[in-house]
């Protein structure tokens, strides 16, 4: 029998849940990597303390609309990965979840207009018949596209959730781009050269070096805390 829980010294330090008064958190459903992604049940109570207990947060999810991506969402045990978009129509609340310099995920409020948007890293890419193409991003989606014009490492901006792809974002000299791996996780910076499979990149006044699989293309060189257009 799968197990319903987890323990709450194991489970990932990037959950920004009470480690002390509780032996046990909920265990989320596959899908998405455990360290960058929470269970919507863990928002509900510790992040946005809209509930108390687990059956308050299946009345909420089964009473009122919770939005994911824009797309409904009534699994408690569903993930809320960084970048996704969470909607609250009732409150007129959206938020997007990133990864703070703490290694904490963190919600952070953004307007209707800029709810209806979110970035992908493209992770994988495979040549179907017809010459279409096949993009397997971050969040677990994979997308057929007609034209190859991007390759893993760039980043998609597309409209949620039609999946209509407004850009396509590279990775290369001059972008700017948001960690979220590794010791400066939470930082948000310019490409000053690429080497191969690592970075060096400029954060405010400092520089450093690290892989291209820490980093996510973003679209404006301002923090996405700050802005997200």
């Amino acid at each position: 029998m799968a197990k319903k829980h987890l323990k709450t010294l194991t489970a990932p330090v990037s959950w920004p849940i009470k480690r002390k008064g509780q032996t046990f958190v909920i265990r989320p459903l596959p899908g998405k990597p455990f360290e960058m992604s929470i269970p919507l049940a863990l928002i509900l109570k510790d992040m946005l303390g809209y509930c108390k207990t687990s059956k308050e947060v299946r009345a909420l999810l089964n009473d009122k609309e919770i939005f994911v991506d824009g797309k409904r969402r009534k699994e408690e045990k569903f993930l809320v990965g960084v970048m996704d978009v969470l909607s609250i129509p009732l409150t007129k609340e959206n938020y997007r979840m990133i990864i703070n310099k703490h290694g904490k995920l963190e919600l952070f409020k953004i307007d209707e207009a800029a709810a209806g948007k979110k970035i992908l890293k493209i992770i994988g890419k495979s040549t179907l018949k017809k010459g279409t193409m096949q993009l397997n991003l971050s969040d677990g989606r994979n997308i057929i596209v007609k034209e190859d014009k991007c390759k893993i490492g760039d980043s998609v901006h597309m409209k949620v959730p039609s999946q209509e792809i407004i850009d396509y974002l590279k990775l290369e000299k001059g972008s700017f781009v948001y960690i979220t791996k590794g010791g400066h996780t939470g930082f948000y910076g310019v490409v000053e050269e690429i080497n191969g499979d690592f970075l060096k990149v400029k954060s405010e006044d400092i520089s450093f070096i690290t892989p291209k699989n820490t980093v996510f293309v973003v679209t404006m060189n301002k923090p996405l805390k700050k802005t997200d257009e």
